[in-house]
C-alpha cells in the first residue's frame, strides 16, 4: 500500500489530523492498534479551547458539538470553600466548549468511517527509515503483514506507542516532572453541581466539579499515590467531594452510583525534538501535562494546527520550511501549557511536604486572583487557550 501521510494512532489527534488532510485533498491512513468499540470507551478530557473547536469546524465535525456541547464562559476558583469565579469572557472575549473527549472521537469516527478509516486492531506496528526520504510503516491486519509506503510519519499515538520509541536515544531530550499524587475520578449520571467547572484548594486536598454534558458529571478529587479504588467506594468520594467542595457547594451535588471510577497519576513530560527526520511527534507521544489546566488534548489539537500546516504548505509549494520549524513552533505553546499547568497544579493541590508556610503562599495566592483583575486575567488568558 501507499499513502501520503501514515497516522499511528487513532486517538483525536490522529483521527482530526487526517480528517483536515482529506478536506485538503491529501491522503492519509490511519494505523489504530485497539478496536473502535476500544477506542471509544476511553474516558478522557472535555474541556475545548477556542482554537480547538475552530479546527473540528474547519474538519467538518462540528455540528454535534455545536449542538450539544456547552458553552462556558468562566470556572470558580475555590480556597477552603469559600469560591469566586474567574469571568473569562470578560476578561478574554473568549469561553470554552465543554464536550466529551469520547464524543468528539465519535464524530471524527463516523467521519472517517465514509473512506474506510481508520485500520483498526492493526497489530505490531513499526516504523522504518523515517530519517529517509522513503519512510514506510509495517503492521499485522488479520494475520496479514503490511507495509505501507508514505511520505511522512505522524506519530498521534500516546506516550506508550512506537513512534517517538522509533526515535534514537541520543537524537531526543526528555524532561519530566512526576507529581506525588493522583486524581481519583468518579462519573456519574446525575446533573452537575454547577453550571461551571469548579476547582477546590482545600487543606485536605483537592476536589474538582466538572460535567460532561447537562445530565452527566464528571468528579475528582485528590488522592495519594497508593491508595486503591476499592478503599473508595461511591459514598466515601460523594462525602469527600462535600467537604473540599465546600458548604456553598455541597448541597447542590446529587449522588449516584458511579459508571466509571478510576485512579489517574499526574505527571509533566516533554519530548524534544518533535520531529525525526520524516517522522512527526504529536500529542501525548511527544508531551503530558497534568490536567489541572485542561490542556492535555488541547496541545494534541495545537500539535495537529502546526502539523497540518506544515504538510499542506509542502504539497502546495514544494516548501519544507514549516516541516523543518514544525517542532519549535509547536514547543513554543507546548511549553507555555506546560508551564500554566505545572503552576496551576502547585497552587491547587496539598504536596506532601507543604507545611504551614507553604499553605499560607497558597491561599495567598488565591486571595490575589481574586481581588486581581491583571491576575484572574492572566490565568483566564492561559486558560482559554493561548493564541497560536
Amino acid at each position: 500500500m501507499r499513502t501520503q501521510v501514515a497516522i499511528i494512532g487513532g486517538g483525536p489527534a490522529g483521527l482530526l489530523l487526517s480528517q483536515l488532510l482529506h478536506v485538503a485533498g491529501i491522503d492519509s491512513v490511519v494505523l489504530e492498534r485497539q478496536s473502535r468499540d476500544y477506542v471509544e470507551a476511553r474516558i478522557r478530557a472535555g474541556v475545548l479551547e477556542q482554537v480547538t473547536v475552530d479546527l473540528l469546524e474547519q474538519a467538518g465535525a462540528g455540528a454535534r458539538m455545536r449542538r450539544d456541547g456547552l458553552p462556558h464562559g468562566g470556572f470558580a476558583l475555590a480556597s477552603d470553600g469559600e469560591t469566586f469565579r474567574i469571568d473569562m469572557q470578560g476578561l478574554t472575549g473568549k469561553s470554552v466548549m465543554v464536550y466529551g473527549q469520547t464524543e468528539l472521537t465519535k464524530d471524527l469516527n463516523d467521519l472517517l468511517a465514509q473512506r474506510d478509516q481508520p485500520v483498526f486492531e492493526a497489530r505490531d506496528v513499526a516504523l522504518h527509515d523515517v530519517a529517509t526520504d522513503s519512510p514506510y510503516v509495517t503492521y499485522i491486519k488479520d494475520g496479514q503483514t503490511v507495509r505501507l509506503d508514505c511520505d511522512f510519519v505522524a506519530g498521534c499515538d500516546g506516550y506508550h506507542g512506537p513512534s517517538r520509541k522509533s526515535i534514537p536515544a541520543d537524537a531526543g531530550q526528555v524532561f519530566e516532572r512526576v507529581y506525588p499524587f493522583g486524581w481519583l475520578g468518579i462519573l456519574a449520571d446525575v446533573p452537575p453541581c454547577d453550571h461551571e467547572l469548579i476547582y477546590s484548594n482545600h487543606e485536605r486536598g483537592f476536589a474538582l466539579a466538572s460535567m460532561r454534558s447537562a445530565t452527566r458529571s464528571r468528579y475528582y478529587v485528590q488522592v495519594a499515590l497508593d491508595e486503591k479504588l476499592e478503599d473508595w467506594p461511591d459514598e466515601r468520594v460523594w462525602d469527600e467531594l462535600a467537604i473540599r467542595l465546600g458548604p456553598s457547594v455541597a448541597p447542590h451535588i446529587t449522588r449516584g452510583p458511579s459508571i466509571e471510577k478510576s485512579i489517574a497519576p499526574l505527571r509533566s513530560f516533554v519530548f524534544e525534538p518533535m520531529r525525526h527526520g520524516r517522522l512527526f511527534l504529536a500529542g501525548d507521544a511527544a508531551h503530558i501535562v497534568p490536567p489541572t489546566g485542561a490542556k492535555g488534548l488541547n496541545l494534541a489539537a495545537s500539535d495537529v494546527h502546526y502539523l497540518f500546516d506544515a504538510i499542506t504548505t509542502f504539497y502546495r509549494s514544494g516548501s519544507q520550511a514549516g516541516l523543518e520549524g514544525y517542532s519549535a513552533s509547536a514547543l513554543a505553546r507546548v511549553w507555555k501549557a506546560e508551564r500554566f499547568s505545572w503552576w496551576f497544579t502547585s497552587l491547587m493541590h496539598r504536596f506532601p511536604d507543604t507545611d504551614a508556610f507553604g499553605r499560607k503562599m497558597q491561599i495567598a495566592e488565591l486571595d490575589y486572583l481574586r481581588h486581581s483583575k491583571a491576575g484572574a486575567a492572566a490565568v483566564a488568558e492561559n486558560y482559554v487557550g493561548l493564541p497560536f
